[in-house]
């Protein structure tokens, strides 16, 4: 089996560290010492007070490891002389979104005018994984192999909990906020790349969007590059979290690619118990019980990720990466970033200056776990 490379994207909150708000509009001095630090890895959010960092292209997880906590030191470094630091989850516990300043781009310009307050409240975070899809293979035909999968990497990505200072009763919020965009969440039934492709240029030909990249489902053939990209998942405070679901969404991509015929039982039925589950990990997230083909009834994610070992556990050895299932027992035994954070913040009493030292420590355990 050949081993597809990779690429991911993480986003991070630019912080005051005094008072662990995310920043609204940070100086221009911070965000050139960021770009010198990156350089052509750095990149703008639709908010000034965010930076996306793009890494290059991988063929093993050691150098994505290197990467992410090299470049997680860098920003560090880049933004303490000016009192910041960087946070990186689904949501932010200590955001106010109508205080956020958009970022001064043309692109940007475009989706707060045409998607008013939905595009203002999008004070969210993501992690986006890339995944090579080689040549003569179908993009949309693996897609549609994966895509059943997809949100059990949800669930063990949860981070965002708490949204506009309060817990918000989804343990990643940030994929219920997407629901308020067109085409985000699960993307419609296409039966191959042609399809996809015409479906896309109807949109533009009406005039709904005007690229590719507006089309932002949380997996997609990616518009720029020859991969599938995962974008369902939180932003993820640790690092081996991140690398875990990468690794996670890789073997997922290499083992449909392998397939004769991948994507061939997924079908209406399947869609369907797809959005189900998405709505289930996103609100109970790995405390979530799930419908799977193969299960009687429904299921926990430790059933469900015993089944997924049993599918892909070649898969894995042959990418490197045995350890892979025995990691994720591992954040589904000690918990998410959900989990940690309502943990924290249901500690204190309902008064109002209760809850504010909550979220402050909610938010000094994200940093310090950002930080590693």
């Amino acid at each position: 089996m050949s081993a597809p490379r990779f690429g991911i994207e993480e986003e991070y909150f630019i912080t005051d560290l005094q008072t662990l708000c995310m920043v609204g509009s940070p100086s221009l001095q911070a965000i050139e010492a960021c770009r010198a630090r990156l350089g052509p890895r750095f990149a703008t959010e639709m908010f000034q007070g965010q930076i996306e960092v793009a890494s290059p292209v991988f063929s093993d997880f050691e150098h994505a490891g290197d990467f992410l906590r090299g470049s997680r030191q860098a920003l560090r470094a880049a933004l303490e002389p000016f009192g910041l630091g960087v946070l990186s989850a689904g949501s932010h516990p200590l955001a106010d979104w109508r205080e956020q300043v958009p970022t001064d781009e043309e692109h940007f310009h475009h989706l707060f005018e045409h998607y008013g307050h939905v595009a203002r409240r999008s004070v969210l975070s993501g992690l986006h994984v890339h995944v090579e899809v080689a040549e003569p293979l179908d993009r949309v035909a693996v897609m549609n192999e994966v895509l059943p999968w997809t949100p059990l990497l949800l669930a063990l990505s949860c981070s965002s909990p708490i949204w506009d200072g309060a817990a918000s009763g989804f343990m990643s919020y940030r994929q219920t906020a997407c629901d308020e965009w067109p085409r985000m969440g699960i993307p419609p039934l296409f039966a191959d790349q042609r399809h996809y492709d015409e479906h896309l240029a109807f949109l533009i030909r009406i005039g709904a969007i005007s690229q590719p990249g507006e089309c932002w489902w949380g997996v997609r053939p990616a518009a720029r590059y020859p991969t599938l990209e995962l974008r369902m998942t939180d932003a993820c405070p640790r690092v081996d979290d991140a690398l875990t679901l990468a690794a996670f969404f890789r073997v997922l991509v290499a083992h449909a690619s392998a397939q004769r015929r991948p994507g061939l039982l997924y079908d209406q039925t399947a869609r369907s118990m797809l959005e189900e589950n998405r709505w289930r990990a996103k609100r109970l997230g790995i405390h979530a019980r799930f419908l799977v083909e193969g299960i009687d009834g429904d299921c926990s994610i430790a059933q469900w990720l015993e089944l997924a070992e049993q599918r892909f556990a070649d898969t894995a050895h042959a990418l490197d990466a045995p350890q892979l299932f025995e990691r994720a027992r591992a954040i589904i035994a000690s918990g998410t970033s959900a989990d940690r954070q309502l943990a924290l913040f249901n500690r204190a009493p309902e008064e109002p200056q209760n809850r504010r030292s909550a979220l402050t420590q909610v938010t000094e355990l994200v940093l310090q776990e950002t930080s590693g």
